[in-house]
C-alpha cells in the first residue's frame, strides 16, 4: 500500500523512445553510406552524432536511475534496456570506423543489403519500444513486432552466410576476404543486438501485462 503512494519516474519511456530515434538515425545513415559510398565521410560523421547523442541519453537514463525511488519497471531491466539500445548504436558505429580502418575501396552488394535489413530492424525496434511505454494491453502488438524482428534477423543471418561463401569463393585477394568478411560480420551483429533488445521489451511487456 505504501509503495502505491510513492511517485513514480515516467521519464524513463521518453529516454527510451529519444534512445530509439538515435539508433534508427544511424541506421539509416549507415545504409545511406552503403548505397552512396562516395559521400561516406559525411554519413559517418551523423552517425558520430547519433551515437554521441545516445551515449548522453544513456548516461542520463542512468543517473535518473539512481535518484528514482521507485522505477516503472524493474531496475535491472531499465538498466539491461538503455545499455542494449545503445549497443546497437556502437555496432552501428563500429561498422562505420571499420570501413576506414580496413581501408575498404568498394561496397558489395551485400553490405547494402545487410545494411537495409539493419534499418529495418532498428525501426521495428523503435516501434516495439514505443509501445512499452503505452496503456496496458499491446502485448499482443508487441510479440507480433518481435517475431518480425526475429524474421529480419534470420534473413539478415542468411545473407550474411551467402555473402561469406560467395567471398570465399570468388574473391582472390586474402586481405579483401578479411575486410569484408568482418564487416560482414558487424553488420549481422546488428541485428543481433535488435532482437536482444526486443526479446528484453517482449519479457518486460509479459512481468507487467
Amino acid at each position: 500500500m505504501f509503495g502505491r503512494l510513492l511517485p513514480r519516474e515516467g521519464r524513463f519511456f521518453d529516454l527510451f523512445n529519444a534512445q530509439a530515434a538515435q539508433f534508427v538515425r544511424a541506421a539509416r545513415e549507415l545504409a545511406a553510406l552503403m548505397h552512396n559510398f562516395e559521400n561516406r565521410e559525411e554519413h559517418a560523421r551523423m552517425i558520430d552524432e547519433a551515437e554521441h547523442a545516445a551515449d548522453r541519453i544513456t548516461a542520463q537514463a542512468i543517473r535518473l536511475l539512481h535518484k528514482t525511488f521507485i522505477t516503472p519497471i524493474d531496475r535491472e531491466q531499465i538498466y539491461q534496456l538503455v545499455n542494449g539500445m545503445d549497443d546497437i548504436c556502437d555496432l552501428i558505429q563500429d561498422a562505420t570506423e571499420t570501413l576506414t580502418l580496413y581501408d575498404v575501396r568498394h561496397i558489395t552488394e551485400d553490405c547494402a543489403r545487410l545494411a537495409d535489413i539493419g534499418l529495418k530492424c532498428c525501426e521495428r525496434v523503435k516501434d516495439v519500444v514505443a509501445l512499452l511505454g503505452t496503456d496496458a494491453g499491446n502485448f499482443e502488438a508487441i510479440v507480433k513486432t518481435c517475431e518480425e524482428i526475429d524474421r529480419l534477423e534470420s534473413d539478415a543471418d542468411r545473407v550474411m552466410r551467402s555473402a561469406v561463401s560467395k567471398l570465399f569463393r570468388e574473391e582472390q585477394d586474402v586481405r579483401e576476404v578479411i575486410k569484408l568478411k568482418a564487416i560482414y560480420e558487424l553488420l549481422e551483429e546488428i541485428t543481433d543486438a535488435c532482437l536482444d533488445v526486443a526479446n528484453l521489451v517482449e519479457g518486460i511487456s509479459l512481468e507487467n501485462s
